[in-house]
């Protein structure tokens, strides 16, 4: 321990009421903006502000006026005859519920889609159509019921999208202004729900409203779960030192960290994502790792009668460098996480890392202040209750149980830990990469239960947007103006006046002004030169207009088409609809009516012709959901029963594979938006940005072990457990199936940082140990006693910590639990099993002697 260090741990010991207050500002001073916390659950904020695809989507959404939607399902199995949501009591509600949806703020009233807001297209007569609502009042009987049921068949834009094909099921699509009202929309929804006569089962769904819905579950549960930590902690801290007023500072220590974090963290800004909601729960069994060790070097050494301040000086100069070092490394892992290209992964990885570093230093100086002023009574119940044999001796009697199968053991103990560690590499490359928001909930959940049941009924819940883009360069008004030569005189005012008005309009908008004004310069032209001149430069801007509309092309329209037959024959995505759709089905009424011209018209003209018609509907602006107003730019919308990213991959390179054997004309690209394929993105981000974090700091974590160390050999040695713990773990998530999501992929980091830190402990002891008795039987003979019982308590304490997130309604909390109570045993083992092993096979090189003895 440095000169500083021990002169501020003198301090502490001898001005503890100043540690005190000190401690006690800071925490109420910091802890103060706790209420200003803001939660985000949002997924895409996983990539930044300005990541190509997530900047590609929102101008998707802003081009083709679209809004993040709840679904509202209603499911009927109930009906006679086997009509489904067909009858007049079904239709009813739906209608009602409609109602009464669109009188609530925040919904985008004008695109909400149900059997009662759209219309049905049909043929008035020949080349005339006609646009009705398809329910405008709730049906007065079933007959009329039953003719909706004809109507919404005949319809591929609306069939098996608003009503199920298997009839018994029917849908709402809620747009919404803000996704993050969703759970306020959705609850609203509910309480609407309630108060409906009807027989039919209904479900709410979509990744908007189990985004914010996990929002509102996840600030509860960080109520619940850091409080349960605390207390098991509690608990466990009581059942091995039986000594109230002695385990109060170790829990004072976990508090104070997380409130100084959690307030610092929302002191600077930042909102608390899914990630950081997880911080407080980390921390608190973190952060008494090193008032454990402390407390246990403490306990025995100290001897009744002796100097109490001297005694605690001597413990923490004892112990500093290791628990510095655990510290740093600890932090390490966690700072490794701020490499990753994932916002709120980074914030989470720096404020743990920072919480870290201030445990350790509330530990080296309010601990110390406290042990200081204890009571003699306090201090005999102390020595009373870790050296009574029927207390804390089973947790003794286990740590020298392990003693004596890592010192009789040791060729066994290496061989199958070797095929622990060859099957757990096989292990790990079986894991797969997936993730999906619903799965965040439990199985039995609300929201999971009607994802499933609605995707079973339906096409689909999930949304992907394909997006088909002209980039090519069109001829501009002014363009065309101004390349015009041999103007006839008398035009020289109007051609000045033209090119100073489109020189102040957006490019799109040039052309369509200036075929305006030449229309409105032939009335006043004055000779037959002026007229042929202006009607010629009418004819090219016309034609101008026409080509700068690619997706009137029925070329396009039925490459668009035929690709997405091919993906509904993938079995991938349950339907997709285009602007393809929308000119087949206003075609088919304008011809015939009949299903043999449900067809995309043979020329553009006639193309233009169907959009026009569409656009005298009731929603004329659904068109725009389709294609943007200058026609270079559309989308399909695709419809995808599974919101896993797995098959989300499969969509996109099923179109990778379909443009690369059919190419789109030069000039035209594709590009992807929606929610199922932002998670592909920062899931992919997050799976390369782990990895080189993990690189990243394994290398400097084993870097500081030598410097500790001053040996590349105990180097070696303690990066042996970390490495152990990391291909057990993540191997088992292979073999037992478990996705690779967002939870497990930063488990890598706290299997760094936490799993040295026994390592780290039980090196250093048994290398002052041996250095002491020259002997390396004696030198086991000792470490399995009061310093393996530190690192099972440690183990214990963390391991333990984490058990009430196994209790979480929520996945992600669960999973963090299992796999880091079960890191903390698997590090604690492999510790105390593989590393003396080891040490003693290589007693040469880890000691120097060729005998044991």
């Amino acid at each position: 321990m440095t000169h500083i260090a021990k002169s501020l741990v003198h301090f502490c010991t001898t001005k503890p009421k100043t540690i005190y207050w000190v401690l006690l500002l800071l925490t109420f001073g910091i802890g103060s903006q706790i209420p200003r916390i803001q939660i985000d659950t949002d997924p895409e904020n996983m990539l930044s502000a300005d990541h190509p695809s997530r900047v590609f989507h929102n101008q998707t959404k802003r081009n083709f006026n679209m809004y993040d939607s709840i679904v509202v399902g209603a499911v009927n199995t109930q009906s006679a005859k086997g009509v489904g949501v067909y009858n007049q009591q079904s239709l009813t509600a739906m209608h009602d519920l409609v109602v009464s949806i669109l009188s609530i703020d925040g919904v985008v009233s004008a695109d909400l889609m149900a059997v009662s807001t759209v219309d049905n297209i049909s043929q008035e007569g020949e080349g005339t159509i006609r646009f009705e609502w398809m329910m405008k009042d709730a049906p007065t009987s079933e007959e009329e019921a039953l003719a909706v049921q004809k109507k919404i068949e005949r319809l591929p834009l609306l069939y098996n999208t608003l009503v199920s094909q298997n009839g018994k099921a029917a849908a709402i699509y809620v747009p919404i202004v803000d996704k993050n009202e969703s759970y306020r929309i959705a609850e609203e929804i509910r309480g609407h729900i309630k108060e409906l006569d009807s027989v039919d089962n209904w479900y709410i769904t979509g990744l908007p409203v189990a985004e914010d819905q996990f929002g509102f579950e996840m600030f509860v549960q960080m109520g619940i779960s850091a409080p349960l930590a605390g207390l098991t902690i509690f608990i466990l801290l009581f059942l091995f030192f039986r000594n109230i007023p002695l385990i109060t500072a170790p829990m004072i220590v976990a508090m104070a960290t997380v409130i100084v974090t959690m307030g610092l963290l929302i002191g600077m800004g930042f909102t608390v994502h899914i990630m950081s909601s997880m911080i407080a729960i980390f921390l608190m069994p973190i952060a008494v790792v090193d008032s454990v060790h402390i407390l246990s070097e403490f306990s025995d050494r100290y001897k009744p009668g002796e100097n109490l301040r001297d005694v605690v000086e001597e413990v923490i100069g004892h112990l500093f460098t290791p628990m510095l070092y655990t510290s740093i490394t600890s932090c390490i892992g966690f700072f490794s996480l701020m490499l990753t290209p994932i916002p709120p992964v980074q914030i989470f990885g720096a404020f743990v890392g920072f919480g870290i570093l201030f445990a350790f230093l509330v530990t080296i100086t309010f601990i110390p202040a406290y042990l200081s002023r204890m009571s003699d009574e306090s201090l005999e119940k102390l020595q009373a209750a870790l050296h009574d044999n029927e207390d804390g001796s089973r947790v003794a009697q286990f740590a020298k149980f392990l003693g004596r199968i890592a010192n009789s053991h040791q060729g066994a103990l290496l061989s199958v830990f070797a095929i622990i560690f060859g099957i757990s590499v096989w292990g790990i490359t079986q894991i797969q990469i997936n993730d999906n928001p619903v799965r965040w909930f439990k199985a039995d959940h609300e929201i999971r239960v009607a994802d499933r049941v609605l995707n079973e009924n339906f096409a689909g819940t999930y949304d992907a947007y394909l997006v088909i883009s002209d980039n090519n360069n069109v001829k501009t008004g002014m363009g065309l103006l101004t390349s015009e030569q041999n103007m006839p005189s008398g035009l020289a005012d109007w051609y000045t006046e033209t090119e100073a008005r489109l020189s102040a309009l957006p490019e799109q908008e040039q052309l369509q002004q200036l075929i305006i004004a030449i229309d409105d310069q032939l009335f006043a032209a004055d000779s037959d030169d002026q007229i042929a001149w202006l009607e010629t430069l009418l004819k090219q801007a016309e034609q101008a207009t026409n080509n700068s509309k690619t997706f009137q092309s029925p070329e396009l329209l039925a490459y668009m088409s035929k690709l997405q037959d091919y993906l509904k024959d993938s079995g991938l995505v349950g339907k997709s609809n285009s602007l393809a759709d929308v000119v087949k089905v206003v075609n088919r009424e304008l011809r015939s009516g009949e299903d043999k011209d449900y067809q995309l018209p043979n020329s553009s003209n006639a193309v233009a012709q169907t959009l026009l018609q569409y656009q005298s509907s009731h929603r004329p602006n659904d068109l725009w959901h389709f294609v943007t107003p200058d026609y270079r730019s559309t989308l399909i919308w695709l419809q995808l029963t599974s919101g896993d990213n797995q098959d989300m991959t499969k969509v996109v390179s099923l179109v990778d594979e379909y443009v690369k054997a059919n190419p789109l004309p030069q000039g035209l690209d594709v590009g992807w938006a929606g929610k199922a394929y932002l998670n592909v993105v920062w899931q992919e981000n997050m799976v390369a940005g782990m990895l080189n974090s993990l690189l990243s700091a394994f290398v400097t974590v084993f870097i500081m072990m030598v410097f500790l160390f001053r040996s590349v050999v105990f180097g070696f040695l303690a990066m042996l457990p970390l490495t152990i713990t990391i291909a057990f773990i993540y191997g088992l998530i292979g073999i037992v199936g478990k996705d690779y999501d967002m939870p497990i992929a930063v488990l890598s980091a706290l299997t760094l940082g936490l799993s040295v830190d026994f390592a780290i402990h039980f090196l250093e002891r048994t290398r002052s140990v041996f250095n002491q008795t020259g002997s390396i039987k004696e030198t086991f003979t000792i470490m399995f006693d009061e310093p393996a019982s530190a690192i099972t308590r440690n183990a214990l304490v963390i391991a333990l910590g984490f058990t009430p997130l196994l209790f979480a309604p929520l996945v992600p909390y669960i999973t963090v639990g299992f796999f880091l109570a079960s890191i903390m045993a698997i590090s604690a083992l492999v510790t105390l099993l593989v590393l003396p092993s080891v040490m003693t096979k290589a007693k040469g090189l880890v000691f120097g002697v060729k005998s044991d003895s």
